[in-house]
């Protein structure tokens, strides 16, 4: 690029809202009085991102302080927080923001811009952020922000997040409609912009998905076993660089034939894993060997088998006993070729519109199993429906 083209690519960036300089809607954000006070931590590593939405809410709010850092640094200097603070953070147990008296309501409103990773990083890595209440947003909708994947449907951008609660602790502040009318104006336009993903996804349509269907899982169901396994759980803090089988099951699609078993551990799983894994102790009284799993997997396999995971670290199970025996497709990325927004096997059926199945009285890894068995057929039906 020539010297005059940079300066020209330079001075078409608006540097407030960061987006070039014709897709710029600074003028539509308003100027919002808000009473508490917000302050956004934000991951050093979304300080420059196209699509991020903390420099909007600082440009809307009078009332907003933005500190942009590396996790280490935010820990170890002394945060401007105030005494009456609270965590807008995903906690189930939580108390609602919307539930709060007006006695109850924090002053100052500390929010974490970043992925849902990144988040976690922060709040485990700043001290200041462990002695703060949490509070949680109850959306009524899914989120907007289309432009960029969540961890599920009813995650919010910082934007929006912030608007809720702000909408919930002041709700006679002006301008807060208005600044989520400017984002969705924004998210429209990118939506809209003919090189986005989303507008070659709109292109091409549902009726594109059997392309990426391999046809391997498209052959006899009989040579189709789909396979779940709970891995080996690492200590808190330590993260376990081989690990094995758990509990694995798995499911022959053209007979339904059903493959399950635990693996002896050394030493006894934790209460809290077993809990995890939806197991009981009892369980493990005729788990297997290594060398046994591998003996009754192979005589469960037949030749020509294609495994079918979810998650590829579903497969490398196998593979640090050396038990892969069969070619492997895995489903997320199977899924990944046209949809977007999902981070669990739950979110990706939502989302295909799969009920989940009942989950009574079964481990974790057989429901989890039982979801992907779900997958399987619903590719199958989905590529026989498009073809006749």
């Amino acid at each position: 690029m020539e010297d005059n083209d940079l300066e020209r690519e330079v001075r078409q960036r608006c540097y407030q809202c960061f987006r070039p300089m014709a897709s710029c809607f600074c003028e539509a954000i308003p100027q919002i009085d808000n009473r508490t006070n917000v302050l956004i931590l934000q991951h050093v590593g979304e300080r420059f991102h196209p699509f991020n939405t903390a420099r909007i809410v600082q440009k809307a709010l009078r009332n907003c302080h933005l500190i942009v850092d590396h996790n280490l640094r935010l820990g170890s200097h002394q945060l401007p927080i105030k005494s009456n603070a609270g965590l807008l953070y995903l906690d189930a147990d939580a108390p609602a923001l919307s539930e709060l008296s007006v006695a109850d309501r924090p002053d100052q409103l500390v929010v974490i811009d970043g992925t849902w990773h990144q988040a976690k990083t922060i709040v485990r890595d700043v001290p200041q952020l462990r002695t703060l209440p949490c509070y949680r947003l109850t959306p009524s909708s899914p989120g907007q922000y289309r432009i960029r994947r969540e961890p599920n449907a009813q995650s919010l951008s910082t934007l929006e997040a912030t608007v809720a609660a702000l909408q919930a602790l002041e709700p006679d502040t002006a301008g807060l409609e208005q600044l989520l009318a400017a984002f969705n104006q924004m998210v429209e336009t990118q939506l809209d912009h003919p090189g986005s993903d989303e507008a070659r996804r709109r292109q091409r349509g549902r009726h594109s998905r059997p392309r990426f269907i391999p046809l391997s899982l498209l052959q006899d169901p009989v040579h189709l076993v789909v396979a779940y396994g709970e891995a080996t759980p690492g200590e808190q803090g330590h993260h376990v660089k081989k690990p094995w089988p758990v509990n694995w099951v798995a499911h022959r699609v053209g007979t339904a034939e059903r493959f399950s078993c635990q693996l002896h551990q050394q030493p006894p799983l934790s209460a809290t894993a077993l809990e995890h894994m939806r197991l009981a102790a009892q369980d493990f009284d005729d788990a297997l060997s290594q060398d046994e799993f591998r003996h009754q997997w192979s005589n469960f396999l037949h030749p020509n088998d294609v495994l079918i995971v979810y998650h590829q670290r579903t497969f490398q199970l196998l593979q640090h006993i050396g038990a892969a025996h069969s070619p492997c497709l895995v489903l997320k990325s199977i899924f990944g070729k046209w949809q977007i927004g999902f981070r669990s096997v739950e979110e990706l059926m939502a989302l295909e519109g799969l009920s989940l199945p009942v989950a009574d009285n079964q481990s974790r890894a057989t429901t989890r199993l039982n979801m992907s068995v779900a997958l399987v057929e619903h590719l199958r039906n989905l590529s026989l429906s498009l073809d006749t």
